[in-house]
């Protein structure tokens, strides 16, 4: 069994999500605890789907059939990151304004990336999944 499959995306997701509390640590100049989750450079979704379509490319080739079954994946998980994500941060904020009088929690705003967020997710996702290929 080649554990590069099982590994490259774990290894994506650890190293966006730890550059992105590095990140917004120092833009918020303390740790950012409260910022994990939502949003956020670079953006962990793409760095995930990405890995997995760049090791399918660097092992099996542009030709192998599971190449486009991850594009695909990757194609969705990157749409909803952008826009449908972005979309309920908009009625978040919405409800926020409603609720303003009231004693309600305020809603998670920032839920989606911005299409450098992604970028900065499939940059990771591919130096990721060289660097995997490269040791297995």
């Amino acid at each position: 069994m080649d554990l590069s499959y099982i590994v490259t995306p774990f290894f994506a997701w650890l190293i966006a999500g730890s550059s992105k509390f590095l990140i917004n640590s120092f833009k918020a100049k303390q740790f950012a605890f409260g910022l994990i989750g939502y949003g956020g450079m670079p953006s962990n979704h793409s760095a995930i789907v990405s890995s997995m379509v760049a090791l399918i490319a660097f092992k099996e080739g542009f030709e192998h059939p599971a190449l486009g079954v991850a594009i695909t994946l990757a194609f969705i998980v990157l749409i909803d990151a952008n826009s449908l994500r972005n979309q309920v941060g908009q009625q978040a904020k919405a409800i926020n304004l409603l609720n303003q009088d009231k004693e309600i929690p305020d809603l998670r705003e920032r839920m989606g990336h911005s299409k450098l967020e992604l970028l900065g997710g499939i940059v990771v996702g591919i130096v990721t999944a060289y660097l995997v290929h490269l040791v297995f």
